[in-house]
């Protein structure tokens, strides 16, 4: 109980509100249906070659052990377009122990030391990846567990990160959409979120993240075209309790790896 206590104190001490607290402490716990942890990594990849080479270490090795550990489903992801080969990769803890843990569990795998060999020993002269940039999520009470919401061979997706300028505003945006009725709206235009988080480590802070799910291309910018006119959206946009909550906006458009169980 003391080791809640005090993580949770000390995160909440960082974002500066109770639905952090409340949020974590549920996680700590493992409750089901409570909020999950969201580790959301970018691994830096120099060639298509040694992103197949990642991936295949992916599909064979390390999410089986994060399965074993209950971190489902696993999403990897490719850019849309571009020359990046650079992946992203979802990885949703029920529990705080797991965020700790894989990493451990993954080198400790009998099996991963032999199948994953060529990932986990790669030479120095020829590593798999450069680095691996990684944020740390608390899921929004509206979205408090990844989503799958479409299985469509041509689905896409669309990662948005909402940078404040200051914590006040950053949690006006957050409660905007989970009180405020933003999400509400998403849902009803066929905005299908994958996940809403608010950032707890991580770079651009203080933000939140989200990922939508779309059938194809064509339903999300059909998507967005509706939601930028509705007239409930409108409203809601120019309420002055959420004047200036954003100060920048990174989007990227993605798309599934074959080894992704989003």
């Amino acid at each position: 109980m003391q080791r809640r206590e005090f993580l949770a104190s000390t995160m909440i001490g960082s974002m500066g509100t109770v639905t952090a607290m409340s949020g974590l402490a549920q996680a700590l716990d493992g409750n089901e249906g409570s909020k999950q942890l969201l580790e959301l990594r970018r691994y830096q990849i120099a060639t298509a070659e040694k992103r197949d080479r990642l991936e295949k270490f992916l599909a064979e090795v390390a999410i089986p052990v994060w399965n074993n550990l209950g971190i489902r489903p696993v999403g990897v992801f490719r850019y849309l377009e571009g020359e990046d080969p650079s992946l992203f990769v979802l990885l949703p803890h029920n529990r705080c122990e797991t965020v700790i843990r894989e990493m451990a569990a993954l080198l400790s795998d009998p099996r991963a030391q032999t199948a994953g060999k060529e990932v986990l020993e790669d030479s120095f002269d020829d590593p798999t990846y450069q680095r691996v940039e990684s944020s740390l999520l608390l899921a929004f009470d509206g979205v408090p567990q990844v989503e799958v919401p479409s299985t469509a061979e041509s689905r896409i997706f669309q990662l948005r990160i909402y940078e404040s300028h200051n914590l006040t505003k950053h949690v006006k945006k957050v409660e905007m959409f989970n009180t405020g009725g933003e999400l509400a709206i998403f849902r009803r235009l066929k905005m299908n979120p994958v996940f809403f988080g608010q950032a707890l480590i991580g770079t651009k802070l203080p933000n939140l993240t989200y990922m939508l799910g779309f059938d194809t291309i064509e339903a999300q910018k059909q998507a967005w075209a509706a939601f930028l006119k509705d007239p409930e959206w409108l409203q809601l946009r120019d309420k002055p309790e959420y004047a200036q909550t954003v100060s920048n906006i990174t989007n990227i458009m993605l798309r599934p790896s074959p080894v992704s169980q989003i």
